[in-house]
């Protein structure tokens, strides 16, 4: 795990500016640093290393490969590197090899096979800059399901009044970009709208105008002079599902366990190796007991497990982790944490995400990272468990309204629906969502239109209909926002509802949030993370699976349970989830964090950036502090202002 850099055609000075880009993203990387620039310092590539494999000086970056012709930056793991090596050796693509890391036999591999070839036989999480000398042709690449961030864009200079100054530039942080000399890009205001419905900034979109995130299984390319990027795809979660469902797996559903238990054990062996100490995060949940089971079953040691705990006991999973552990026997650490503890992480959110980013469960995310750091250096994670097993109870419940609303003629639903708005505007959010949910033309739209769908996509376009007229919308000032995955998913793509609302998240909301929240929170800590469920193997085998043999009867995760029973008894497992949570709502209320919320949200502040209507805002929060009414969007708002608040961007 490591963060990378760069920039071609830059105007300034080179070495100060790529010197500062890898400074500013230290916590990726605080064991060494490296810089390559062409004759002419045109291309410059910036390396911090995180050393996790091959501790020496061999695996230190940029690289150059042993031809001449390539030199890589680079950051993440291949997990199948070694197999890799030996195909290579086997067909005589490589003779020797001078270091035992990963990141030599990626690069050699490119030279040997190709970039999208060689991505096509990894396993891993990596986010990659190649550069290649003979073509003059920058690559970037990102792993298939969007483990590792990858920025990229051109600079706006603030000399010649915002123009384009020609300087192509990327980073694995938005704050490195940020830091150069000259950076002028303003605030991306077309996307507000998507961020307060989302509580995030999809992909390919940055908070940022000019600057992008390249989007899982892609690789960008840009030849001189680095003004043209193209983009092609090397893997498609779309494709996947849908071959999946079109090859159905034939077997039983006790069958289909143990081959998913043999290609779990498989993916977290190869996860768990590493030069450095190796742990694991535990909750009480089926995913991350599912993992730390199998890591136990392949471990001569006892495992290193972690949990957070909240004193308040609605929130706390932390008793039952504390079970599930003893009965593994893994040597287990907990922590509980406190409205002090989450005072103290706030103010360090908005450096850690480089923009706007509000699931609440950041804050516990950090502080389980930040204890896990003390003991290990990497970190396994059961993420990725409900997205591809049909674990959240809204796919079910979505999918129950959606089979009893579609036999209502849409003359008589349409009506009802109409009503949202006004519901909305009288503070009737339930009555809202219910009117809202009568309007949906298919199981998708619905999804989006639930209330999850609040924090997945929602109102920003929606809210120039007055019939999807949500209310708490009107705290942003009109503006058109950018087109996301949620915009153009086919309605019915797949044969079954639920699989649909699993591909959903799987192509915006897990990778735009979940696995964002783990790795910046992981990594502002130097913790490397890992994500064993979304090996490749095991996400094209989990495409393969009838709907029944991941949820049936309201019983999700069925394949996973059939698996994890195994090793945990099911009494322990079978108790309501509880979730990985805090009590914001509560928390903002108390002194110290109502006055820093509160000078966030000062009229004349926002007059000020022309973003959000003021007094819609006032009403968000007089609703929240007098009524007791909370929204999602007091904090999606909180967390904008903070971010703000740090930069010296105009808007």
């Amino acid at each position: 795990m490591c963060g990378i850099a760069g920039f071609c055609n830059f105007k300034g000075d080179w070495r100060k500016n790529i010197e500062r880009m890898c400074d500013k993203m230290y916590h990726r990387g605080p064991d060494a640093s490296g810089i390559w620039a062409s004759d002419d310092h045109r291309v410059v590539l910036g390396h911090r290393r995180l050393s996790i494999v091959d501790l020496s000086p061999a695996g230190a970056q940029p690289m150059i490969s042993r031809d001449g012709r390539y030199v890589i930056a680079y950051n993440g793991e291949i997990y199948n590197h070694l197999s890799i090596r030996k195909k290579m050796m086997a067909e005589g693509k490589a003779a020797a090899f001078r270091g035992t890391s990963d990141t030599e036999t990626l690069l050699e591999a490119i030279a040997a096979y190709g970039l999208k070839d060689t991505l096509k036989m990894t396993k891993g999480m990596f986010a990659i800059a190649l550069f290649d000398r003979e073509e003059h042709t920058l690559f970037f690449a990102r792993d298939r399901i969007g483990e590792k961030p990858l920025f990229y864009g051109i600079l706006k200079d603030n000399i010649n009044n915002g123009e384009n100054d020609g300087s192509f530039v990327f980073a694995s942080d938005l704050g490195s970009i940020a830091s150069l000399d000259g950076f002028a890009n303003p605030t991306n205001a077309d996307i507000i709208g998507d961020y307060m419905c989302y509580g995030y900034i999809p992909s390919p979109y940055t908070v940022y105008r000019g600057i992008w995130k390249l989007e899982p299984g892609k690789i960008l390319k840009i030849k001189a002079p680095f003004n043209k990027p193209e983009i092609e795809s090397y893997w498609s979660m779309i494709e996947t599902a849908v071959i999946g469902q079109k090859n159905l797996f034939r077997g039983s559903e006790a069958e289909a366990a143990v081959e998913l238990e043999r290609l779990l054990r498989e993916s977290i062996a190869g996860q768990m190796v590493a030069d450095v100490p190796v742990g694991a995060f535990l909750s009480a949940g089926i995913d991350s007991s599912t993992v730390v089971s199998l890591m136990q079953a392949q471990s001569a040691q006892k495992v290193r497990t972690f949990t957070v705990g909240m004193w308040e006991e609605q929130y706390n999973e932390a008793p039952v982790a504390k079970e599930i552990a003893a009965r593994l026997g893994t040597e287990h650490t907990e922590v509980y944490i406190t409205e002090e503890d989450a005072k103290s992480v706030i103010p360090k959110l908005a450096g850690m995400f480089g923009e706007p980013f509000a699931d609440s469960s950041q804050i516990p995310t950090y502080l389980v990272s930040r204890i896990t750091r003390e003991h290990v250096t990497v970190s396994l994670s059961g993420d990725g468990g409900d997205e591809l097993f049909c674990g959240y109870n809204t796919y079910y419940s979505i999918d129950r309204i959606w089979n009893k609303v579609r036999k209502i003629p849409g003359v008589l639903r349409q009506p009802a629906s109409a009503m949202s708005g006004l519901a909305a505007s009288l503070g009737k959010d339930s009555l809202a969502t219910r009117a809202r949910l009568l309007g949906a033309k298919s199981i998708e739209d619905m999804y989006l239109r639930s209330e999850i769908g609040e924090g997945l996509r929602g109102g920003w376009q929606e809210r120039k209909d007055s019939s999807l007229n949500y209310g708490v919308w009107d705290a942003i000032q009109p503006r058109r926002a950018g087109q996301t995955w949620m915009d153009t998913y086919p309605s019915g793509l797949l044969e079954e509802g639920q699989h649909n609302l699993m591909l959903m998240d799987l192509l915006m909301y897990h990778p735009d949030d979940i696995l964002t929240k783990v790795d910046r929170t992981a990594m502002a800590v130097s913790l490397e993370t890992r994500v064993p469920m979304l090996d490749k193997d095991v996400v094209e085998f989990a495409w393969t699976l009838p709907l029944s043999y991941r949820q049936s009867g309201g019983v999700s995760k069925k394949i996973l349970r059939d698996i994890l029973y195994r090793y945990v008894p099911r009494e322990l497992m079978e108790r309501p989830k509880k979730g990985f949570s805090i009590p914001l709502h509560c928390w903002l209320k108390q002194k110290e964090l109502r006055d820093w919320a509160e000078s966030l949200l000062t009229p004349s502040r926002l007059e000020e950036q022309g973003l959000f209507d003021a007094v819609a805002v006032k009403k968000l929060w007089d609703d929240y502090i007098i009524k007791n009414v909370w929204r999602p969007q007091i904090w999606y708002i909180l967390m904008f202002q903070e971010w703000q608040n740090r930069q010296k961007i105009k808007l």
